[in-house]
């Protein structure tokens, strides 16, 4: 069949095949398995291998068949193809390709080695130090290329919000060994290995906000339901931050907590004891089973273009909409 006709149609009966929209997910994205389905194949830690000339024929395929410019006999399925690999490596608000790692397919290779040494190494205070600031210094990365693209920020600024998060996580993660260490049952037991856990989550309550923090100082793009933007909203920027907080903390909870729980029983067999040297390597790759499967999990949690009504916002944001006939307004919330 020729691309754009029903198959199997005879010459004088054909007609257009609807076009695929391309401005939403191939999945529905109102509930959880449609949001599921969309995340698993744009988190999906193979995606890192494909070469900027794959992305670059990917991000020309999309924007030609948005065009209605497609090359003659491409499939549906090649398309949603290259719109899936387009999704994981662009950002929704700019088009611009994403920081390696800064992208969500980076998540499980990257959390996983930083991770897997933070649980493994998590005894000495220069040990604790070291892996919870590149722990915080990837997480920056991420929380910034992620961000909602229509609050604009300057280096000056993004430098002394990195400054903060990292600070805060470094505190947190050596208050608490130093606590747990004066009871060294607790220290050397199950307890001293879930520090890094509780560091983690509580660094995140202080990384996602000030790394994000222009967006609700200066409101982000909220728009109507066609993607027309109506005006910019602080409200809309809190809600994000409402959502993609407790996204990113559960997102690293089963990494984090598992591993220890099974690593505990692993190194009391023969195996670990006479080769400690496995330690690290079998915890790093625990952490990445883990994350391969709460990093979709937990970006499905929420829609990524988020929504409020207008009773939600500001009046002058109320005010521009109800103008325009709307009743709600939508917005990129960031990962």
């Amino acid at each position: 069949a020729e691309v754009g006709t029903l198959p199997g149609a005879l010459p004088h009966q054909r007609t257009k095949m609807p076009r695929l929209d391309l401005d939403k997910p191939r999945y529905d994205q109102s509930n959880f398995e449609g949001r599921l389905k969309h995340f698993w194949s744009t988190t999906n830690p193979l995606n890192v291998l494909a070469t900027d000339e794959q992305l670059d024929k990917a991000k020309e395929l999309v924007e030609a068949y948005r065009k209605g410019q497609e090359p003659k006999g491409v499939t549906d399925d090649e398309v949603w193809a290259a719109k899936e690999l387009y999704d994981s490596a662009f950002h929704p608000d700019t088009g611009e390709k994403l920081f390696l790692p800064g992208r969500m397919s980076f998540q499980v290779p990257g959390n996983m080695c930083i991770t897997g040494a933070m649980m493994t190494f998590y005894r000495t205070t220069p040990a604790v130090i070291f892996w919870q600031w590149a722990n915080q210094s990837f997480n920056a990365i991420v929380n910034y290329t992620n961000r909602n693209a229509s609050a604009g920020v300057t280096n000056q600024q993004l430098m002394q919000a990195y400054a903060g998060a990292t600070t805060a996580s470094v505190a947190t993660a050596v208050t608490l060994n130093r606590l747990i260490a004066s009871t060294p049952a607790l220290s050397q037991g199950l307890v001293g290995r879930l520090v890094p856990m509780v560091a983690v989550a509580a660094a995140n309550c202080v990384n996602v906000p000030l790394m994000r923090q222009r967006e609700v100082l200066e409101g982000i793009d909220v728009q109507d339901a066609k993607g027309v933007t109506i005006g910019k909203s602080k409200e809309a920027a809190k809600s994000s931050l409402f959502q993609v907080v407790p996204s990113r903390i559960l997102m690293a909870m089963p990494a984090m907590f598992v591993p220890p729980l099974i690593m505990q029983r692993l190194e009391r067999t023969a195996l670990l004891k006479a080769r400690p040297i496995l330690r690290a390597p079998l915890t790093i790759l625990l952490t990445g089973t883990m994350l391969t499967f709460s990093t979709p999990f937990c970006c499905a949690i929420f829609p990524q273009v988020a929504s409020l009504p207008l009773e939600r916002l500001e009046p002058e944001v109320q005010a521009a909409a109800k103008a325009r006939g709307v009743d709600r307004v939508y917005f990129n919330k960031g990962l």
